[in-house]
């Protein structure tokens, strides 16, 4: 499916905000020349034969024909980055069109001497200066068509006062590398406090998932209702995960981290308080579904705080770090669940704990997370200077972004399910992420039947196997950290290029791993004349295949999809929730209409069946790259150039042998 007008605008607006960084994505320049096909008037460079508009030739004869303007070079690419500050390029012609892919933003004179002169020494101010860019540009509602609506008067007989001379000078920016203010500038302490706090909204939003479902027995005896329905409280719960980033995603990039997060745990804690009070069994099942909803903010956003606040070569072991600990909160609920429901206390404090965990949430986020999103930090510069020098032009670029509406529709839920349906790689990972994600709400179910109902323990001590999984996706952890080191090492030996495959070897592990441990607990946990011990061992295989599986295989969506990553992994957002919130409806029905064994053989085969994936995509993704429309290759684009290089140097030296 070709790109649309929106995919393009967003494009440009990504080249424009940093274009040595877009360059780097897209070396031969691609998706201008798609652009430019289909819009020759706009290229007159590409297309000569193309009519040029009087206003540009007019504009063009205006301009000094030497002018040119250097360019902050950027490469920011996953857990490391290389700044250089090189080249100069032709700007570009100005047009009088409003900013779309298909006409140069604006950039003038004054800012192009402020950024190349005194910052030019500062590399890390150059990289900071122009991810700003990315983020306002990528934010919706900043790239906006003119309107027709005729304007109001300006009132009192006024009439509209001319426009600011030069808007770029009136734009504040951080002073340099080490300007305090900027979050990756803040003392260590305070960004461990940060992260403790946006890591315990984490682990609160998924404890809440599963916490409930040792649960859902007293939910049944008490409202009699069935057992299906009583699954139901989780797997709504999970169903709000896919639809509440459609939310929180936006949200942080229009107002900020800092308010989705303290929204969100405040309604996280007084939906669960209204689950602990429900009357009837519609109120629990509806405010599980929202509280999901605001459960899936932190998911969403913390790893975005991490991005903000650490640096490169920090980020990527900080973002593991996270989802390891989300990960652990659905396997350390259900024992704290299990030991409520079966005190004196009841199924209801299972809700009343999430809720106090939501609160206190809510009071650390709102006394003691401060903002760290870059663009909203500028804004609350711009508003001090503004009354400092009573200088009303000065504010940030988060500052010009109005709501679009259809925008918002097309970035967050219109192009992440094209990207989902038209993209193989896309595609075929979002289905094996899903299944993992499904196995791990189904756990849930096969535990209980297992260790409470094969070896006859109680809720809560039934449910202490499940730290057997917790230290299989530690180990996972363990050696991601381990092979963090030589990935970063071929990084930087690739031009800072990331080639996707990379990822893969860890998933190549796991999966095989993976499988076998679903095997493993099947076949020894089915009969209570095997010892417990033996199907909780098996978690440390499973536990292993999952983080490792899920962690790499979302990097290498990131790596391969480049600038269009974050709708490809809302696409893959949506499917794995949707999958973790089915799963569990059939388990039960599935584990004792063919036995705990011959159920653990059918999902055990599926993991078997997608086994090879990760293997075809490390021996031919870089065939299925090249044919894609959204991803970018720019490390095939790399290899073809070396190839012709080495191509032209074998023949200069096979020339040379023949004079001789």
């Amino acid at each position: 499916m070709p790109l649309t007008e929106a995919d393009y605008e967003d494009l440009r607006a990504e080249a424009n905000a940093e274009p040595e960084r877009f360059n780097s994505w897209d070396p031969n320049q691609r998706f201008r020349t798609e652009y430019a096909n289909l819009h020759p008037e706009d290229y007159p460079d590409l297309h000569p034969e193309a009519q040029r508009k009087p206003e540009d030739l007019e504009e063009d004869a205006n301009r000094d024909e030497n002018e040119i303007e250097q360019i902050p070079t950027i490469s920011d690419v996953s857990s490391a980055s290389e700044t250089r500050y090189e080249g100069v390029r032709a700007r570009p012609a100005a047009r009088s069109h409003p900013s779309t892919y298909r006409y140069d933003t604006e950039m003038h004179r004054s800012e192009t001497h402020r950024i190349n002169g005194p910052l030019e020494r500062h590399e890390t101010a150059l990289e900071r200066i122009n991810t700003q860019r990315t983020q306002h540009f990528g934010t919706v509602g900043s790239v906006r068509t003119q309107t027709r609506k005729k304007l109001p008067n300006f009132g009192g007989g006024k009439p509209y006062p001319p426009s600011l001379p030069e808007k770029e000078a009136y734009v504040v920016e951080f002073d340099g590398a080490d300007d305090p203010t900027h979050a990756q500038n803040w003392p260590f302490k305070k960004k461990l406090i940060i992260s403790a706090i946006a890591i315990w909204s984490s682990l609160a939003a998924t404890f809440g998932s599963s916490i409930f479902s040792p649960a859902a027995v007293g939910v049944e005896r008490e409202f009699h209702v069935g057992t299906e329905v009583g699954t139901l409280g989780t797997s709504l719960f999970v169903l709000g995960y896919a639809f509440g980033p459609v939310i929180w995603a936006p949200m942080s990039e229009l107002y900020g981290r800092r308010l989705p997060i303290v929204i969100a745990n405040f309604g996280f804690g007084i939906f669960a308080i209204a689950i602990a009070t429900a009357a009837n069994v519609q109120t629990v099942m509806i405010s599980r579904f929202f509280d999901g909803l605001f459960g899936s903010c932190p998911l969403t956003v913390v790893a975005a705080i991490f991005a903000d606040i650490y640096s490169n070569e920090t980020r990527g072991l900080a973002v593991a770090a996270f989802s390891a600990t989300v990960f652990m909160g659905p396997l350390i609920a259900p024992f704290v669940g299990g030991f409520l429901t079966m005190s004196y206390l009841g199924w209801r404090w299972t809700e009343y704990i999430s809720s106090f965990m939501g609160f206190s949430g809510f009071i650390l986020a709102l006394f003691f997370l401060e903002e760290t999103y870059p663009p909203l930090i500028l804004v609350a510069k711009a508003s001090k200077l503004r009354r400092l020098t009573k200088n009303w032009g000065i504010h940030a670029k988060q500052e010009e972004i109005e709501v679009d509406m259809r925008e918002l529709v097309v970035k967050n839920v219109g192009r992440p399910l094209r990207i989902l349906f038209t993209e193989p790689i896309v595609l075929l990972i979002s289905v094996y992420m899903a299944f993992i994600y499904g196995i791990l709400y189904t756990f849930l179910t096969a535990y209980a039947l297992v260790f409470q109902g094969v070896y006859r323990m109680n809720a809560g001590v039934g449910s202490l196997p499940y730290f057997g999984l917790v230290v299989g996706e530690l180990i996972a952890f363990c050696a991601v950290v381990a092979t963090n080191k030589s990935y970063v090492k071929k990084l930087k030996a690739n031009n800072n290029i990331p080639v996707p495959e990379w990822r893969l070897p860890l998933v190549m592990a796991g999966a095989p791993i993976f499988a076998a441990g679903l095997f493993w607990f099947g076949w020894t946990g089915y009969t209570d004349s095997i010892p417990w011990i033996v199907p909780t061992l098996s978690g440390l295989f499973t536990g292993f295949g999952l983080f490792s599986i899920f962690l790499q295989l979302l990097n290498y969506i990131i790596d391969a999809y480049l600038m269009f990553a974050a709708s490809a992994i809302a696409g893959n957002t949506f499917m794995r929730s949707l999958f973790g919130a089915v799963f569990p409806l059939f388990a039960r029905y599935m584990y004792e209409g063919i036995g705990i064994n011959y159920g653990q053989t059918l999902v055990g085969s599926i993991a078997v069946v997608l086994i090879p994936l990760p293997f075809i995509f490390h021996f031919y993704g870089k065939r299925i790259r090249a044919k894609s429309t959204f991803a970018p290759a720019p490390d095939i684009e790399q290899d073809k150039k070396r190839d012709e290089e080495r191509r032209i140097g074998s023949k200069e030296e096979a020339k040379t042998n023949d004079e001789r």
